[in-house]
């Protein structure tokens, strides 16, 4: 997810992501790049902008030592058409993409590369003997919306990306897709305005979505392409940041500009709240939508992500350099784990 806030400090934070298993993130600067662990919360590299340059995208593939960075920012080093993989255990770069475009998002899975320009995603083989498996053509995409089911082992090996329609999103099958093969384009018809966010759950069974209204975020089965659930974020339109699934799909959370970390509850949608006139059927959709089980707070409009850590945890993490944990309970409760911490994202000397 890109984010584009400006840190209160010296530092300006272009991106931050977490892994596949939510337990680190990955947070690119224009002085460089540093990767934390999440629980228990520790600094566990730090690419400097010497060796990098100021880096606009990065993605961690799970723990491994392999990163996927994009130049970007005020000093790059490397063009922001240009993907290179870094091995972190021989300090070396090991791999090197180049497109015609600027690449505004990178996806990995372990046995898949996938890069994100304005118009076209580009699949490839990952790691042994990388070669391009196809290209998908795409709605104008500048904000480099596209996921993809991390794990090898899950039901279903999806990716999705904004369709050519407006408000559709497109579900690609991985492991049926080969560069020789012709497949007509499933798509999901999920909001009547542009998308604005995009996740797919571990095992690729489920999708969520929200559009640039950003009052309502919808889960569908990626399988029969039906809506499970309407989940209302608020009623005032928002720029939602974030969406991700718990590990086990049981729980949803998505964060906004509206400072505000939103907490569903997927497989049983009894805990989530709903109006008291949700039985007067002439008051609309408006009443009929679940609203969060649980929510809490951090800086207003102040970019952040959010994911899921053991024993009902989430975690935020903004651009102001604030790291937020949280434990909720069924009946809606949520309390501070620990008090807030600020990450030490100022530039610093190099010694």
């Amino acid at each position: 997810m890109q984010l584009k806030n400006n840190m209160a400090t010296r530092e300006k934070v272009h991106s931050l992501r977490f892994n596949q298993d939510q337990d680190c993130f990955i947070c690119c600067m224009d002085s460089g790049v540093r990767i934390y662990n999440v629980e228990p919360l520790a600094e566990k590299a730090h690419l400097r902008e010497s060796l990098f340059g100021s880096v606009g995208h990065g993605e961690m593939l799970h723990r491994t030592n392999l990163l996927a960075l994009v130049g970007g920012g005020a000093v790059p080093k490397y063009a922001d058409n240009t993907v290179l993989i870094y091995d972190d255990c021989t300090s070396k770069l090991v791999l090197e993409f180049t497109f015609s475009t600027p690449v505004l998002a990178v996806r990995f899975r372990k046995d898949r590369l996938v890069v994100v320009c304005r118009q076209q995603i580009h699949v490839f083989s990952f790691p042994h003997s990388p070669r391009r498996l196809f290209t998908c053509e795409t709605r104008d995409n500048p904000l480099g919306l596209c996921e993809v089911s991390p794990l090898p082992s899950a039901d279903r090996h999806i990716l999705c990306f904004p369709a050519h329609k407006l408000g559709a999103a497109q579900l690609v099958d991985l492991l049926t897709t080969e560069s020789t093969v012709s497949q007509a384009p499933l798509t999901v018809q999920a909001h009547q305005s542009e998308l604005a966010c995009l996740s797919v759950n571990s095992e690729g069974t489920l999708l969520a979505t929200a559009s640039h209204k950003g009052t309502l975020i919808r889960v569908w089965d990626t399988a029969r392409r039906v809506l499970l659930a309407e989940l209302r974020r608020g009623s005032d339109p928002a720029t939602v940041y974030c969406i991700n699934f718990s590990g086990d799909s049981e729980f949803l959370c998505c964060s906004s500009d509206k400072g505000t970390i939103h907490i569903f509850a997927l497989k049983d949608t009894r805990l989530n709240r709903r109006s008291t006139f949700s039985r007067m059927g002439f008051l609309g959709g408006y009443m009929e939508s679940q609203w969060a089980l649980a929510n809490f707070t951090v800086p207003p409009e102040c970019a952040c992500v959010c994911a899921f850590g053991a024993n009902s945890t989430v975690y935020a993490i903004c651009v102001d350099g604030t790291f937020h944990k949280y434990v909720f309970k069924a009946d809606g409760c949520c309390n501070r784990e620990s008090f807030d911490v600020y990450l030490d994202l100022v530039t610093d000397e190099e010694f």
